[in-house]
């Protein structure tokens, strides 16, 4: 027990009192109840004596403890304060380093944050530029294929439109060189006198025109059907019309007989004979080469005589009508050239259709990549996009970093006053 707390000592006080009181009042109930003898009340007196010099010593004692008290008072709160100051001043000096210290981290971190952000900025530049540079190399390719594609094609349109009118040239001089031989046509009959060699002789006739005016790809010779019929040439046309026969016919015995009459009734026969001859070629060429879903559905006869066909055309539109109706077309080597060029064109115009089809497929295809760019481009937007606001969020912690290390700086720690619930004491006092 600790008895330099003044509240102990009054409390000692206090008790004494009570305790002086006590006796007195026992004393004095005794003295009442009995009549004690003298030497009893000398003894009792002495104790009294005894008692009140005990009470004047501890009245002395209290004195002195409760002086004793206030000097330690004195020298603890002395103490406290010098201890006080001894913490403040630590105190201050503690904050003065953390807030130096913070400052320097603050200021580390800050440059730390600094130098990332440019080194990311330094990055993304850089892969944005190496994307631009991919996609501005790649789209260059694209546009050179695109133009070496097409300057191919137009290459190629050129060089056919070239070949084209050097065929036409070529067949104006054929045409020139079948003019002079028409007129010289009835001195082969050595030659055409017999039915087989004025046979081969159509047919060589037919193949050279068709040779010279269509590609080889583009026709047959000899081309056997699925009725077992050979055709002299089978011209391989697209749907419609589809692959048209060219069947060579040459009525000459008939013709020759019809220009030889010398007699109405020879005339007659001839004329009966040619009918009989063209009508059965016209009927043989309708039974035998147009056939449904192979064939086109029409055929040609060609004539190998311009002056057979002039004649036929000029003196018998009956014929020609006849032939209309089987489906069958009479050419001679003049209109056969001229029919051949029309096939020709179609020909050219089919496979230009062809290679629509590939060049709309190579379009189909550029769109798609095309959109594929497009489609990479948005999604790239979406990223440059992400990490610029990625780089502002940082650069607005960064600044937040940077005004709360200034509120650090502004601090002022010796205007704080100390929490005294939060004061931890020097040393135990004795008694605890």
């Amino acid at each position: 027990m600790d008895f330099s707390d003044p509240q102990i000592q009054m409390y000692v006080l206090i008790g004494a009192g009570i305790l002086v009181a006590a006796i007195l009042l026992m004393l004095r109930a005794v003295l009442q109840q009995s009549s004690l003898s003298a030497h009893q009340m000398d003894a009792l007196g002495q104790r009294v004596g005894q008692l009140s010099s005990g009470q004047d010593q501890l009245g002395g004692s209290l004195s002195n403890v409760a002086q004793n008290q206030t000097i330690a008072q004195t020298q603890l709160t002395n103490l406290m304060e010098q201890r006080l100051g001894e913490v403040q001043l630590n105190l201050h000096e503690n904050l003065s380093a953390v807030q130096r210290r913070t400052g320097e981290n603050l200021a580390k971190m800050q440059q730390q944050m600094t130098d990332n952000l440019a080194a990311q900025q330094l990055k993304l530049q850089e892969n944005l530029a190496d994307m631009q540079l991919r996609t501005n190399r790649s789209l260059a390719d694209l546009q050179e294929k695109l133009n070496h594609s097409l300057s191919g094609n137009a290459k190629q349109t050129a060089t056919s439109l070239t070949a084209l009118q050097e065929r036409l040239a070529t067949i104006d001089k054929a045409q020139e060189n079948i003019t002079k031989l028409s007129g010289d046509v009835l001195s082969l009959q050595d030659i055409l006198s017999n039915k087989q060699t004025r046979g081969a002789f159509g047919e060589i006739q037919l193949h050279d025109i068709v040779s010279k005016a269509l590609p080889r790809d583009s026709y047959a010779i000899q081309h056997s059907l699925s009725n077992g019929r050979r055709a002299d040439c089978l011209v391989h046309l697209p749907n419609p019309p589809g692959p048209i026969v060219i069947d060579s016919k040459f009525p000459l015995e008939a013709y020759e007989k019809m220009l030889a009459s010398q007699t109405e009734a020879e005339l007659k026969a001839g004329i009966q004979m040619f009918r009989t001859s063209v009508r059965k070629h016209i009927k043989d060429i309708s039974e035998r080469y147009i056939l449904e879903g192979e064939t086109a559905d029409g055929a040609l006869m060609f004539l190998p005589s311009e002056a057979i066909y002039a004649e036929l055309h000029a003196k018998f539109p009956d014929l020609v009508q006849e032939s209309f109706t089987a489906r069958v077309w009479i050419v001679s080597p003049t209109t056969c050239m001229a029919t051949l060029n029309t096939m020709r064109a179609i020909l050219k115009d089919a496979r230009m259709r062809e290679q629509a089809g590939e060049i709309r497929k190579a379009l189909k295809n550029l769109h798609r990549d095309v959109e594929i760019v497009g489609e990479r481009a948005g999604k790239l937007e979406t990223h440059l996009r992400q990490a610029g606001e990625d780089v502002s969020g940082i650069l607005t912690a960064a600044s937040r970093a940077g005004k709360r290390a200034h509120r650090l700086d502004n601090f002022d720690f010796e205007e704080i006053a100390p929490d005294p619930e939060n004061v931890v004491p020097l040393a135990k006092q004795p008694g605890e």
